[in-house]
């Protein structure tokens, strides 16, 4: 793993307008390095623990990362709290780690692997999280053999509620 190229001190900050409204401010200097055309994947060290795959984002003033619910809960994050900050580009092809349990289904069902290639980029991530988050192997693999059949049966047009129905049908088997 590379070393990551930036350290900096950053506060817990929030928007007034946006329920997504807790984020850290980068510096414009460290986004400038960080961003590669429209490619803008990171991977966020919080008090030399991670890595995290977040995406820069821009306000009208600064470059920011958006920090979730489960962060804020695991470091005891308060708005205005200064934290130092790691970042890298993410240089994986979906912001996480392929699970192993879709790559063996999309290794053995081409069909599956064509939808699943042909998603844009962000739902292929989405997909790819939908899986990773799950810590137990056997579920894991539930919601890889549910991702893909409701690929097939939608000939790769997601339908995100038929989706879910999908998952709890695999989960009950």
């Amino acid at each position: 793993m590379s070393i990551p190229c930036h350290i900096f001190d950053s506060a817990l900050s929030a928007f007034d307008f946006n329920h997504w409204q807790y984020h850290f401010p980068v510096p414009d200097e460290c986004s400038a390095k960080l961003l590669e055309g429209d490619h803008r994947r990171v991977l966020v060290w919080i008090e030399n623990e991670g890595p995290y795959p977040m995406a820069l984002m821009k306000s009208k003033t600064y470059w920011y990362v958006l920090i979730n619910q489960d962060l804020r809960k695991k470091f005891k994050m308060q708005p205005e709290q200064v934290f130092t900050l790691k970042m890298e580009k993410d240089h994986s092809d979906y912001g996480h780690e392929m699970p192993e349990e879709l790559q063996v289904l999309m290794d053995q069902d081409e069909e599956g692997e064509k939808y699943f290639k042909s998603l844009t980029p962000g739902k292929q991530r989405m997909m790819v999280y939908t899986v990773t988050k799950v810590k137990n192997p056997e579920s894991r693999m539930k919601k890889a053999l549910a991702i893909i059949h409701h690929l097939k049966l939608v000939k790769g047009k997601l339908d995100y509620k038929q989706l879910n129905e999908q998952i709890k049908y695999y989960n009950n088997l």
